[in-house]
């Protein structure tokens, strides 16, 4: 990537924001993914979530605390085809914002194992969501 980070190869905060978006509008026609999400779609906690996660700031930790990934998912019965349409959506929004291939390559390669392991339907987990209070 030349020297650049993930977060500078997305395109810094805009161009996650754009990612983000485009993401969410393949979501909301995805009739075995919208129900998962909550009625109004809202992108920010995604949007917060990225940029940390390629090196942009610690807004999201800052706000809701460590990530917990996967019990913050535990509230919503993921299946092995919602975690690959997931991945699907991620990649054609990243596609289509025109994010390098290379950068790609390095996002997937984590978040194609993390999108199996938020995997729960066959779990016996605790459906209640985590409270978002910031941690003192």
């Amino acid at each position: 990537m030349g020297g650049m980070t993930l977060f500078e190869a997305l395109g810094g905060r805009e161009g996650i924001d754009k990612i983000v978006e485009e993401f969410y509008s393949r979501v909301e026609q995805d009739s075995h993914m919208r129900p998962i999400y909550p009625q109004d779609l809202e992108p920010g906690k995604l949007k917060l979530f990225m940029e940390q996660w390629t090196g942009g700031g610690p807004r999201y930790s800052e706000r809701y605390g460590h990530p917990r990934l996967r019990r913050r998912h535990f509230p919503f019965v993921i299946d092995k085809l919602a975690a690959g349409k997931w991945l699907r959506h991620m990649r054609g929004a990243m596609q289509a914002c025109n994010v390098p291939g290379e950068a790609q390559s390095v996002i997937f390669q984590s978040w194609g194992p993390l999108a199996h392991h938020m995997v729960n339907d066959d779990e016996d987990v605790p459906r209640e969501p985590l409270n978002d209070a910031v941690l003192q």
